[in-house]
């Protein structure tokens, strides 16, 4: 079930009813509802792989119960990786057995060897990577006793299985989301009204931006011999944008999304291309995503703890490891190894200050650059892609549809605008405005911009592949 269909409008309507207005005096009805409605949810896509949340969340609750149980080492040793073994065994069955089979096969000939292995015709689970992290996090915080295990199988089931951030995240900490199944929740107007705000303008990011963009993006990439160096350029330029504005949107209609059923989701995304270096763009992109990678991977290797060249090596792995999450394939990996590799170099030049403005867009600039990588269908493409724009051998620019081209350019403009002021003049802000006339226009205005010029081909988030 997409956030931006005719479906998924229905479902929430009728959700929101029950959840205020029929178990509204029982807090164990609420989080059953919630639980139930969220297996439709996610059953909308592929009822068949109902059977893996329901399995991962039976697992993980019982290995929660026998923490709570177990003092000694080895016995909740045992238990933690009881969780770990059969979370990652499905994504990575699910996820990575093809990839791995195909590397395997594809080594062996490199050397001149033959050698057949059988590829599957695997569905990959929608969100399997985010709910599997999901609940990882409850089980190793309870290992380090961080959390208390649950008693109540209910509000677990609802925490993993929770719809509005089930498919692609926020990906949740047990020790903040877990808790607030446990506290009665009341309807709270403002809390609401911001909740419908957040929908408005991640749908807006969606439907006005990312879809939009992508139809110039969709036909540059899908033939790249066929156009010059400047459009390839305009359109990394644009997948910047549609990547952002794509899983951007997708969290703020799901952070909103759980504001309306009294729940509050960690911010994921917090204004990137604006950020100054690639640490501080780490701390504003798919924060919920790396902050789990620094928790759970970064630290445990050592984190900074051992010298330079060890914080160096931590992070180029964990980096490498958080582009191979994103998906079975080698673009993906290089896509990570970058940003690794960004993050170490800026490490050993830290000693170099640049105005603020200047380092924004050289961020940016590598950061698109990377994103060659993560668009391209495969590694050798993306080097075709970079081959041909630095040769730069013609600068004419293709626009396609001129509408359409002149449109998309509006809307990053519109977007620009808000991020720009949100982040350097926010008490000029569009939505949140202290001023009720700017206010109500602005939001006036993007709800026309969504009618008029949206692209509803209820196409998916770019992240539900992940």
């Amino acid at each position: 079930m997409l956030f931006n269909s005719f479906e998924f409008g229905v479902f929430l309507v009728v959700v929101f009813f029950l959840y205020w207005f029929v178990t509204n005096r029982n807090l164990k009805m609420q989080n059953l509802l919630i639980f139930v409605s969220s297996y439709v949810f996610y059953g909308w896509w592929d009822w068949r792989f109902l059977s893996l949340i329901a399995f991962s969340t039976i697992i993980d609750y019982s290995v929660g119960l026998g923490l709570a149980k177990n003092e000694g080492k080895k016995q909740r040793a045992l238990l933690l990786w009881t969780s770990i073994i059969v979370n990652l065994g499905f994504l990575m069955f699910f996820k990575y057995y093809n990839f791995f089979v195909d590397s395997f096969v594809g080594a062996f000939t490199f050397f001149g060897f033959s050698f057949n292995a059988r590829s599957l015709s695997i569905i990959l689970p929608v969100g399997i990577s985010f709910y599997t992290f999901q609940t990882l996090s409850y089980t190793i915080d309870v290992y380090n006793r961080k959390l208390k295990p649950t008693k109540d199988f209910i509000a677990f089931g609802a925490f993993v299985s929770f719809f509005p951030q089930l498919v692609a995240g926020p990906i949740e900490r047990a020790t903040h989301l877990l808790p607030q199944f446990y506290t009665p929740r009341k309807f709270d107007y403002d809390n609401a009204s911001a909740g419908l705000k957040m929908m408005l303008w991640g749908m807006f990011m969606k439907v006005g931006v990312a879809d939009r963009v992508s139809l110039y993006v969709d036909n540059v990439y899908g033939n790249v011999s066929m156009h010059s160096s400047v459009s390839l350029i305009v359109a990394t330029i644009f997948f910047a944008v549609q990547i952002y504005c794509d899983f951007g949107g997708y969290s703020l209609i799901a952070i909103g999304c759980a504001k309306l059923f009294g729940f509050s989701l960690m911010k994921n995304f917090n204004r990137p291309y604006l950020a100054g270096s690639f640490k501080e763009f780490w701390q504003r992109w798919h924060i919920s995503l790396s902050s789990w990678f620094r928790d759970y991977l970064y630290i445990p290797l050592g984190g900074s703890r051992n010298g330079s060249f060890k914080t160096q090596r931590n992070l180029f792995v964990t980096f490498v490891v958080s582009g191979f999450w994103h998906g079975a394939n080698w673009t993906f990996i290089v896509w990570g190894a970058l940003h690794g590799a960004y993050l170490v170099i800026e490490k050993s030049l830290s000693m170099i200050k640049l105005p603020k403005p200047l380092r924004i867009v050289i961020v940016f600039i590598l950061a698109c650059f990377s994103w060659i990588f993560f668009r391209a269908a495969s590694v050798g493409a993306a080097f075709d892609i970079i081959t041909k724009i630095v040769r730069f051998e013609s600068t004419k620019l293709y626009t396609g549809d001129i509408g359409i081209f002149s449109f998309s350019i509006v809307a990053i403009l519109v977007l620009f605008l808000n991020d720009f002021l949100s982040e350097f003049k926010p008490s000029l802000k569009l939505f949140h405005n202290d001023n009720l006339a700017i206010r109500y226009v602005s939001i006036v205005f993007i709800l026309l911009y969504i009618v008029s010029l949206g692209v509803f081909d209820q196409s998916q988030f770019i992240y539900f592949q992940f």
